[in-house]
């Protein structure tokens, strides 16, 4: 009912063709605006350098990565590295929540490194074996790099 009371109030509005800019004043003295000289207005000069970027982006794009493809994919490598690194101390911060399991970690490593010792590094001949261990492992590697 009310949106039918509106439309009937701008039902009876003259157009502005019929409409003086003010009625009962002389308009002869009135400032007069200069022509527009300007044929672009400034949206347009924006939208039309916007729309020319947009289109041309994916050449920029491609120049900046052949000019920059390996300091790149070298930021992208230690970014991975920086959020694995996040996530295994996360993953372990989270086991050494767990009751008694931060002591059988470390008991075991004690145990592990204790094995080793004995294993591996009291004894000259053992050193040497793990010495050439090491390096058929180096070489396998690089065979396979």
């Amino acid at each position: 009912m009310n949106s039918e009371i509106q439309q009937t109030q701008y039902d009876n509005i003259p157009s502005p063709e019929t409409v003086s800019a003010i009625e009962g004043a002389d308009t002869e003295n009135l400032p007069k605006l200069p022509p527009a000289t300007e044929t672009e207005s400034q949206w347009q000069k924006i939208g039309r350098q916007t729309s020319y970027f947009l289109a041309n982006l994916p050449e920029y794009f491609n120049k900046f990565w052949d000019a920059y493809k390996q300091p790149i994919i070298s930021l992208l490598w230690v970014l991975a590295a920086i959020i694995a690194v996040r996530v295994i101390l996360a993953i372990l911060d989270a086991i050494n929540d767990i009751p008694l399991a931060e002591p059988l970690f470390i008991l075991i490593g004690i145990g592990y490194t204790t094995w080793f010792t004995f294993r591996y590094l009291i004894l000259a001949s053992t050193r040497q074996e793990l010495a050439t261990e090491i390096e058929s492992l180096k070489k396998e590697f690089l065979k396979n790099s």
